[in-house]
């Protein structure tokens, strides 16, 4: 017998798109004229996230941000415990960190174990002036002192439950996929 996985949405495509948009007025607002600014997607949900609001932020300002991606597998502080045979993506920092205002983007912040690692992969490319952090759900459950500079939203879920972000032709939206018995 296969068992259904339950789920429930906590954000449809029509509010994660607005929320992004906020995000991406909020970074302007803080960040001036772009120019100084890039964005940096921690691989696999980060990059599609960074990747929309950077367009919001072309769209706003009509400056194209330099977008990057960084792979965190071999930063994670469980990888020799968790990954006896690693795959590693490939990260992409295009530019100049040293000159820039950096802001990591991820899909869903719950520990900080993700944005520890993100940080020390971030740091073989250069000291960046700043580093702030965007997140589409922040599920709460922090393991280390780290907070997001931007949110779309945040939720409560059981420890056991997953926050999951999926993409979709209409675009993003996240869900809860509740713990079984």
């Amino acid at each position: 017998m296969v068992r259904a996985v339950a789920m429930r949405e906590i954000l449809n495509h029509e509010q994660a798109a607005l929320g992004l948009q906020r995000i991406a007025r909020e970074i302007v607002e803080r960040a001036g004229s772009g120019t100084e600014l890039a964005l940096v997607g921690i691989r696999r949900g980060g990059t599609p996230l960074a990747e929309k609001i950077g367009a919001e932020i072309a769209a706003i300002t009509g400056v194209a941000v330099p977008i990057g991606s960084v792979d965190i597998t071999l930063y994670r502080d469980d990888a020799q415990l968790a990954l006896p045979n690693p795959r590693i993506g490939r990260s992409d920092v295009p530019f100049d960190v040293s000159t820039k205002k950096v802001v990591l983007v991820d899909d869903v912040l719950f520990t900080g174990r993700t944005v520890r690692a993100a940080l020390h992969a971030l740091l073989d490319y250069g000291r960046a002036r700043a580093i702030e952090l965007a997140v589409l759900v922040d599920r709460g459950g922090r393991e280390l002192p780290i907070q997001p500079d931007y949110v779309v939203e945040r939720v409560e879920v059981q420890p056991l439950e997953r926050v999951e972000v999926v993409i979709e032709e209409a675009g993003f939206r996240a869900v809860v996929v509740e713990a079984g018995p």
